[in-house]
């Protein structure tokens, strides 16, 4: 009993840090307290049966596959315990989500003891995670004549999963606890630092705000036992940043209700608000809870007499309360009615967040369960030769008569399925659609992985072209977490039926390349629709959504992933880019032009940012649509030129051959089946058959941006405001500043190159301009640390080919050497250049960060307190956002350059040019 003495020591442990103890997952831990349970004199015996009632996961883990077998003895009566009757085993394999309890179910339903098969029969029906192989077996017993398997389907087919579930609450009464002012990052709810526990959901939701709102939250229940704490961002988008399902977790473990009394700390039903709503790709991760996410508009710009908006001295709309929401506020949620109320008081209409679809979510529990239920009533219905029952609603369906598409209009309509109408489907149709590519990330893949055991799922869905599974945002330190997490995390992801960064088996040597840019590599067709575990899976081929682990995990066993077909607004560019200019200034203009143009309002929050680079090869141009996270876009759209797109794909191609050549390709050879497919698309284009992705001329947009390239003068710089009189103001990724505004005398503590926001031509930038300053001041020196993290392996090599990464290797005073990876984070940094290992690095911040206080100039995507740099007592860390040639100067002179010195250090630099296409990019 080796392991169960293990097993009570890390509970003693885990004491210390006032945890429960962590739930079972392992089958040979679980095969010693059943056999303690057996043994009726065991000292142990009371305890092990909590572990083994309470206390195990369910799903597919090796632990249910124990627990299923030892109930079906117990029900089979070759097994008798006392406290667990055949009743209550057929409870417990009802809670057990799909596996290991379907095929027990379905062994004991399909049996001789028709008592017993009633049993079975009447919990199956209550279940929703069957795959291929469980419908199969139903289906041959019912062709067989079994009554049993005819019942089931008939259950099935009406979908009594569903109707027999207890109807929504008319009203729902909250009372709201304020998290924080302006926009709420989910670093808030759970943040990055602490990633490493994310799959350990208890430990994990101690790092929610902080411990003192966390003491608020439980006296708020002890004040308010009847009612439901809802999370609200005042004056702010709640969950911005990224989808983050352990956020909601979080939020759910301290605010909602437990999913099962025989599976610990897996909660549902979160409710969350914003002044301005949710963040799009947070809101998919609450409908996956089961939860609730309100849009208070509590908060709206004053008019004045004549209807202007009033603004304040730095030209900012002032903000007028409609109503109070302030923390112990308590409203009721009214679901009839769909309006939101203080007493008798009506205060907003709230129907957009229960439409038919969510209200079904709410009722489920989460959308998983309607979307396995759906597949199951289909199976059912055509097994029995009838027709389905109209029982969810009806999907919306939008059709303009004479309207033409948007891009991903087009994209959505070639992918949908299950559709009703013959018409072309335009934006607000709710669509299921096939899935192309996946990807999952490390610190979330974890809690993917949990979620594909929970939904029962063993194999990746045959739809799928090619799914990914990273190692870059554990790239920095090979730390004992790491250790403990990623072999595992490969392992299981490898034996699904990813492609996985790590090889189990050691053959090939460990990428920990960005995740984004793999999948922009592995994604060889411009129609295709991805799926990724981070709010940066933003492609500049196809249209690419950022999910939450749960809708990866969906993805990959199902193939499929369901939302409406989002709005669009179109961004064309003018004029031409000055000399001294870099792309990454185009990009920060983008949303500075936009927010100039309609008076501060972002009309990209929740659309389709459909850009027309036309001229720019996918790696150039996924700096633009990988930004498009931080314009709190739901997504993007790339349109190329037939040439551009043709050079991408050929790009492409190369590195996934260099990935076969590594050894990366599987059984069933998915990456040379990438190549082939990239193959073919290329020949469509150039024999006219297929021409690129265009939208119609038609086409219908929410609204319509043209930038003007002649007004960029200077650098543009993405600054977190952290001392703005506003709080909501600060860390919005909206205020973005020409370089002039420093006056070239900001202090710059520390630069980083690195990220997904970077691409071959930014490390070439780095190496000439090394090069030059050498030439023009003898030497090299810098004054503020410079971190350099190159997105990939692959451009590692391409500069080593090309003769730059031998110039980074001569001035820099670190590089990396995975023979002996890091085992500790870098708490110091000297005033030099580090070569880090290809990853996300100081991006994450989840294992090393700047120093305290610090003020950085990066290249990355993230300014949200604490990411890449935490506050220090004297000082707020700050993480300013810039081109390549900006950080490198700013680390070489450790303040901010003035426009002259910048202009002077990039002369005869090959930085990254755009200029629009000549071409008309419309169908």
């Amino acid at each position: 009993m080796n392991l169960y003495k293990e097993y009570i020591k890390e509970i003693e442990e885990r004491k210390g840090q006032g945890l429960h103890p962590k739930p079972i997952d392992r089958a040979d831990l679980l095969n010693e307290i059943i056999a303690q349970i057996k043994d009726t004199n065991n000292v142990n015996r009371e305890d092990c049966l909590k572990f083994f009632i309470y206390n195990t996961l369910p799903g597919t883990t090796p632990a249910a596959g124990a627990k299923a077998k030892f109930l079906k003895e117990i029900i089979l009566g070759q097994e008798t315990v006392a406290e667990i009757t055949s009743t209550f085993a057929f409870e417990l394999l009802s809670h057990m989500k799909g596996g290991p309890s379907i095929e027990v179910l379905l062994d004991l339903a399909l049996g001789n003891d028709s008592n017993i098969a009633k049993q079975a029969a009447d919990v199956l029906k209550t279940q929703v995670y069957l795959y291929d192989a469980d419908m199969a077996r139903i289906k041959e017993a019912f062709e067989k004549g079994n009554a049993v398997a005819k019942e089931i389907l008939e259950s099935y087919a009406k979908a009594e999963f569903f109707t027999k579930l207890p109807e929504i609450a008319e009203e729902i009464k909250v009372v709201t606890f304020i998290a924080g002012e302006g926009d709420i990052s989910t670093d808030l709810l759970s943040p990055g630092n602490q990633a490493h526990s994310r799959s350990d959901r208890e430990l994990h939701g101690k790092c929610m705000i902080t411990p003192q709102a966390q003491d608020e939250i439980k006296a708020l229940q002890a004040q308010h036992p009847d009612k439901s704490v809802m999370l609200i961002a005042e004056k702010g988008t709640m969950g911005v940043g990224s989808s983050r399902m352990s956020g909601v977790n979080n939020v759910a473990l301290w605010t909602g209700k437990q999913a099962s009394p025989y599976v610990p700390f897996v909660n549902f039903a979160p409710i969350v608000g914003g002044t301005n709503g949710i963040s799009p790709i947070f809101l998919t991760t609450v409908d996956v809870t089961g939860g609730i996410g309100l849009d208070l508009k509590n908060w709206v710009k004053k008019t004045d007499a004549n209807g202007e908006v009033v603004r304040n001295e730095s030209g900012d709309p002032v903000l007028e309360e409609v109503y109070s929401v302030a923390t112990g506020t308590v409203l009721t949620i009214n679901t009839k009615t769909k309006k939101l109320y203080n007493g008798d008081k009506e205060l907003i209409d709230i129907s957009k967040a229960f439409t038919p679809q969510k209200m079904e979510f709410i009722k489920a529990g989460g959308s998983y369960a309607i979307v396995f239920g759906k597949k199951i009533q289909t199976f059912a219905a055509k097994t029995l030769g009838i027709e389905a029952p109209l029982v969810y609603a009806p999907s919306k369906e939008v059709s303009v008569e004479g309207q033409g598409l948007t891009a991903v209009e087009k994209i959505f309509n070639r992918n949908a399925v299950g559709t009703l109408s013959k018409k072309a489907l335009h934006a607000g149709s709710d669509v299921r659609v096939t899935v192309n590519i996946v990807g999952s990330q490390d610190t979330t893949g974890l809690m993917t992985a949990q979620e594909l055991e929970s939904m029962a799922a063993t194999v990746i869905s045959p739809i799928v072209d090619g799914a990914y599974q990273s190692g870059c945002h554990t790239a920095s330190v090979w730390d004992k977490k790491a250790q403990a997490n990623i072999p595992k995390l490969m392992q299981f992801m490898n034996d699904f039926g990813l492609i996985t960064a790590r090889d189990p088996k050691g053959v090939y040597h460990a990428m920990t390349d960005v995740i984004h840019k793999v999948l922009n590599d592995i994604t060889i067709d411009e129609w295709a629709i991805i799926i990724g575990g981070d709010s940066h899976t933003r492609m500049s081929k196809g249209v690419a959504f950022g999910a939450d682990s749960g809708t990866v995990a969906l993805a990959l066993a199902t193939g499929e992933a369901s939302m409406p077909i989002p709005e669009s607004v179109k961004v064309t560019f003018k004029g031409q880019m000055a000399s001294y200019m870099d792309f990454r200034d185009v990009v920060h203009a983008t949303q500075a032009q936009m927010l100039h143009k309609f008076g501060g309002e972002n009309v990209f929050q929740g659309r389709i940012i459909e850009v027309h680079l036309g001229t720019l090869t996918a790696d150039q141009a996924f700096t633009f649509t990988d930004w498009t996270a931080e314009m709190k876009a739901k997504a993007s759209i790339c349109i190329s030129e037939d040439e551009t797109l043709i050079e991408s794909l050929e790009i492409a191609k190369g590195r996934i051959q260099i990935m076969i050549d590594k050894g990366m390709d599987n059984k069933n050879r998915v990456l040379q089946g990438l190549i082939d497919r990239a193959n073919k698309r290329i020949a469509e284009i150039r024999s006219g058959e297929k021409p690129a992705l265009r939208p119609d001329a038609n086409a219908k947009y929410y609204a319509e941006v043209e930038v003007d390239l002649d007004q960029i003068a200077e650098p543009m710089i993405a600054d977190p405001d952290v001392n703005n009189k506003d709080v909501s103001k600060r860390y919005t990724h909206d205020t973005i500043r020409p370089l002039s505004f420093y006056g070239g005398d900001k202090k710059v503590d520390l630069g980083f190159i690195g990220s997904c926001m970077v691409h071959k031509g930014d490390m070439k930038i780095l190496a000439q301009m090394l090069k030059n300053i050498e030439r023009q001041q003898g030497k090299v020196e810098f004054k503020a640390p410079l971190v350099v993290a190159p997105p990939t392996y692959n451009i590692v090599d391409e500069l080593k080919a090309e003769g730059d990464w031998e110039v980074l290797q001569k001035y820099s005073g670190f590089e990396f050497d995975d023979n002996a990876p890091k085992g500790a984070a870098r708490t110091e940094y000297e005033n030099m250049l580090y070569l880090e290992r290809p990853g996300c690095n100081l991006c994450m911040g989840n294992q090393e960060k700047a120093s305290k206080g610090d003020t950085v100039m990066a290249t990355s995507t993230r300014l949200f307190q604490g990411r890449v740099v935490e506050d220090s007592a004297e000082k707020k860390g700050e993480s300013l956002l810039s081109s390549t040639p900006v950080v490198v100067l700013s680390t070489i002179l450790g303040r901010t350059p003035s426009i002259e010195e910048y202009k002077l250090a990039v002369e005869g630099i090959n930085l990254t040019k755009f200029a629009p296409s000549h071409k008309l990019l419309v169908g």
